[in-house]
């Protein structure tokens, strides 16, 4: 896998485990940052493309996931997966943080949690490429937040270009978290994306709605792509 487009070093321990993430619809919005800020732990800030602040809202499939040096696990390894994330720094590593995770998998909403510190949920959910479109929905078990909508695309080739927009968005090599009260880095490795623009049709989107961040219309984002994945290798938490 190559290295030399990551923006910083990789840890030289072993990597803890390897993933596929498929069938990306990116949906991000512009939001406040004075709303947004409620939700940046200290000792990170929000990061800004010229002056702007974003949330993200993505649904994919989570495929194939395991241990390093192990097999996935049919019916446990892959599971669908709409997570809402913004972008931030520590100094100068800008990654990503997750408002919420929600999956279709009882044993990574428990595991992931414990042991990342991640904000993952049990939603039930379905993300399936279908006559060449992603359709996608999930809903919490108490029914009270939901996403239901699809997307149509054309190609999906393009690599960000450097100072870009596409490349704040996407070219990210770490999350952070708080776990066990601490603030926590991990790292994950990954080829450069590869993306196209989409149109997105949404039906319903309280998922989003529910952090109240100044979006006029949740159910049209100012920027759609779609990307068919990556290959990632990720690692363990550790204190920053």
């Amino acid at each position: 896998m190559r290295s030399d487009h990551l923006p910083f070093p990789m840890p030289e321990r072993p990597h803890s485990l390897v993933q596929e993430w498929k069938n990306l619809t990116f949906m991000h919005w512009e939001v406040d940052p004075v709303k947004l800020a409620k939700y940046i732990p200290d000792g990170l800030e929000i990061d800004l493309f010229e002056g702007r602040a974003f949330i993200g809202t993505i649904p994919f499939i989570m495929a194939n996931v395991r241990p390093r040096m192990t097999f996935p696990i049919p019916g446990v390894s892959t599971f669908p997966e709409i997570n809402i994330r913004t972008y931030v720094r520590n100094g100068s590593r800008a990654g990503v943080l997750f408002l919420t995770l929600e999956a279709q998998s009882l044993i990574t909403c428990s595991y992931a949690t414990r042991a990342y510190g991640l904000p993952y949920r049990y939603s039930i959910a379905n993300v399936r490429s279908q006559d060449g479109k992603y359709r996608w929905n999930a809903c919490r078990k108490d029914g009270s937040h939901e996403i239901i909508g699809e997307c149509t695309w054309d190609e999906q080739e393009e690599v960000a270009e450097k100072g870009t927009l596409e490349e704040f968005l996407f070219e990210r090599y770490c999350l952070y978290t708080i776990h066990r009260g601490n603030l926590c880095i991990a790292y994950t490795q990954h080829e450069p994306w590869k993306f196209g623009t989409g149109e997105v049709k949404l039906e319903s989107n309280t998922l989003t709605d529910e952090f109240d961040l100044g979006i006029g219309n949740v159910l049209l984002p100012d920027l759609v792509h779609v990307s068919e994945g990556v290959y990632v290798k990720t690692w363990s938490t550790e204190v920053v």
